[in-house]
């Protein structure tokens, strides 16, 4: 299995439910085509956390239990009800409705007791064995809101008036008259004083108390600054309001894609955040969740905001982005479970969705295993469709020797070349190169000195090892201070394969580089000091990849690292015994003297090999010497076989006389 993450603002994400790994696909289709969906990856590798999680076409509305056990969910088509049990992650029940529900109500701690308010203006009350009552209002509704004190059902329609239900009596009570005329689009209770908020299409708030039933507040200048987006001529309503359980803050949401938090005894918002999309704000949820170093003072409380687009989840003490949830289709609804890391979604779309983020909070008791599910599924990181192909040429085509594959089912044809299954490519690969493998481990063991290389101090550019001569120039028409784009060719990264990549290797001995080029030829002149040592360290590590290569074969274990640090210490050797005879040349005034070596010269006398320095006498010196040689009456000469001859005439002298 594969798990879906995202990783925005660094927070990560897992889609546990209702991404591209949990594709709706109906169960007599899975039975009829068992043996395909084997093949699709995304069925095999599907995720959900709760089962049949999901609506035939799209679902409107998404609600928790107050016990924390059960999630209760509105959608169609056909118009229906699910109720979903966490105990055994799956649908406890269904049930169908007459009309789509545009909103709903739990009226008790578990799902037993719902009031749905319908897009036909019924409002319909539900007990656990089915519908128990259902009645109208005047106008369309737009939202409701239970108060327990009082079980007034409060029902904001597209009128003026706020209508009231009392559940005890059974009968409608005095409607609440407020000053909007385009209707009250949303209605909220505070949890902490019981405070009612209506969020008008005029653009207002207006707060009344329950006892009284009277208007205490009215917040009628929501303003935006131009700097987040605001247009004047844009109508500005308020689409979401929601109050935390503190009792004093309040967060308003608006047509124009703005969030504004206010504290009840101020008019002037603490915070303003823009989705930047210009979507009406859905939904609007007060998280408790992890408390970290930067949040101490809050508690690491945050403010979650969903529009059509996107959740976005941000600091509600001073509103710094925390990470955001973008899914495939538009948002209609969200919801928490309790105060942990996992979130729900309603959408326009089959399955419904669910996301857990550790960093938000710790995963409900129900679903604890998510904390280690999603450490052991981030290790496999989610193929794409294409990893099993590999894109070729039709030159690279031609070089695997895989032309004649053209027009097959192998190949698939896509813009300049084919898509090859990589199982295939690997097998050519090796048959058409079978020492990749030295290939590889030499240019491992080059780059490798390279990076060592590359630390030392140098006060000479190094050239790159791939179309030197023209770095070269490059490097020149630098020292001249002419600065042209060309100039900038080794440092721009945009060019960095043409220095870098052999494939891209200008050559010169070809017929159209010489026609270009006509005088490379003759202004072709020896490289520099460090070329020479970059030829001879090259040179040095193929003849030892060979040797260790031998020695591997007999038995040897030594080490790539070894090897190279073999190689260094030899050309460091090298290198200082250069620059030592260098030094001492420079202290002489002249040029480093070299040892002298053996010569041999071809003499003309019949063949016989003469000295060295008879070349540079005279030919009257020379005469001189033979003469007395041969009145001495002996002679040694060499040959020119390399052996040596020697004639001399025996005397007899008074010495021996005496003996």
């Amino acid at each position: 299995m594969v798990l879906q993450v995202t990783t925005a603002n660094n927070i990560k994400v897992y889609t546990v439910s209702g991404g591209l790994g949990s594709r709706s696909i109906p169960d007599w289709l899975a039975r009829q085509k068992k043996k395909t969906l084997k093949k699709d990856f995304e069925y095999r590798t599907r995720i959900e956390l709760i089962q049949d999680f999901e609506f035939p076409e799209a679902s409107n509305c998404i609600k928790t239990t107050r016990d924390g056990r059960f999630v209760v969910a509105t959608g169609t088509y056909k118009p229906q009800m699910r109720v979903f049990e966490f105990a055994d992650m799956s649908m406890k029940f269904e049930r169908r409705t007459d009309a789509e529900t545009l909103k709903f109500e739990i009226l008790s701690d578990d799902w037993t007791k719902q009031a749905l308010l319908q897009n036909d203006r019924s409002v319909e009350l539900h007990a656990q064995g089915g519908i128990h009552y259902r009645t109208r209002i005047p106008k369309f509704g737009r939202d409701l809101a239970y108060h327990f004190p009082s079980c007034d059902l409060m029902l904001s329609a597209s009128g003026s008036e706020v209508y009231r239900l009392n559940l005890d009596q059974g009968r409608f009570m005095n409607s609440i008259q407020t000053d909007a005329e385009d209707g009250v689009n949303c209605i909220e209770i505070n949890p902490a004083h019981q405070l009612f908020g209506m969020g008008t299409a005029n653009g207002t708030v207006e707060l009344w108390d329950p006892r009284s039933k009277s208007r205490v507040g009215l917040l009628s200048n929501l303003e935006v600054p131009a700097a987040y987006g605001r247009d004047d001529n844009t109508v500005l309503e308020v689409s979401a309001l929601k109050f935390r359980n503190d009792g004093l803050t309040m967060a308003v949401g608006t047509t124009t894609g703005h969030t504004l938090l206010y504290d009840l005894r101020s008019s002037v918002p603490t915070i303003v955040k823009d989705h930047q999309y210009g979507f009406p704000i859905k939904a609007i949820h007060f998280h408790t969740g992890i408390t970290d170093g930067s949040d101490s003072e809050t508690g690491g409380d945050k403010v979650i905001v969903a529009d059509n687009k996107i959740v976005k989840i941000w600091n509600r003490s001073n509103g710094k982005h925390f990470t955001s949830i973008e899914p495939d289709t538009d948002i209609n609804d969200i919801t928490t479970v309790e105060d942990s890391g996992l979130i729900f979604t309603a959408n326009e779309g089959i399955q419904m969705g669910a996301y857990f983020i550790p960093q938000l909070g710790p995963a409900p008791k129900w679903a604890s295993f998510l904390e280690n599910l999603t450490e052991e599924l981030e290790e496999n990181p989610n193929r794409d469709i294409y990893d099993e192909y590999k894109f070729v040429t039709r030159k690279e085509l031609t070089a695997l020797g895989l032309e004649h594959l053209m027009g097959t089912n192998v190949l698939k044809a896509y813009m300049h070349g084919f898509f090859l299954d990589l199982r295939l490519y690997e097998k050519a690969r090796l048959i058409a190169n079978p020492f990749a493998y030295e290939e590889y481990r030499e240019r491992a063991i080059k780059e490798k000195i390279e990076k060592e290389r590359g630390s030392r101090i140098r006060a000479v550019k190094e050239l790159p090892s791939v179309n030197k001569s023209l770095a070269k120039q490059l490097m020149a028409s630098e020292k001249d201070k002419k600065k042209t784009d060309k100039t900038e060719l080794l440092s721009d990264n945009r060019f960095a394969d043409l220095f870098a990549d052999p494939e891209y290797e200008v050559d010169e001995n070809s017929k159209e580089y010489q026609l270009l080029h006509p005088t490379t030829k003759q202004n072709r002149h020896i490289g520099s000091d460090d070329e020479e040592e970059e030829e001879e360290v090259v040179r040095e590590v193929e003849e030892e990849a060979d040797s260790d290569d031998s020695d591997r074969l007999e038995g040897d274990s030594d080490s790539e690292d070894d090897l190279v640090a073999k190689i260094r210490k030899e050309r460091g050797l090298m290198v200082r015994d250069r620059k030592q005879t260098t030094a001492s040349s420079i202290r002489t005034g002249g040029r480093p003297q070299n040892k002298r070596k053996p010569e041999m010269r071809m003499g003309t006398l019949g063949g016989k090999m003469t000295r060295k320095n008879d070349s540079k006498k005279s030919f009257e010196s020379r005469l001189s010497n033979q003469n007395k040689r041969q009145s001495e009456g002996h002679k040694i000469s060499r040959t020119a076989m390399g052996g040596m001859e020697m004639s001399f005439t025996p005397k007899t002298g008074k010495k021996m006389k005496r003996s």
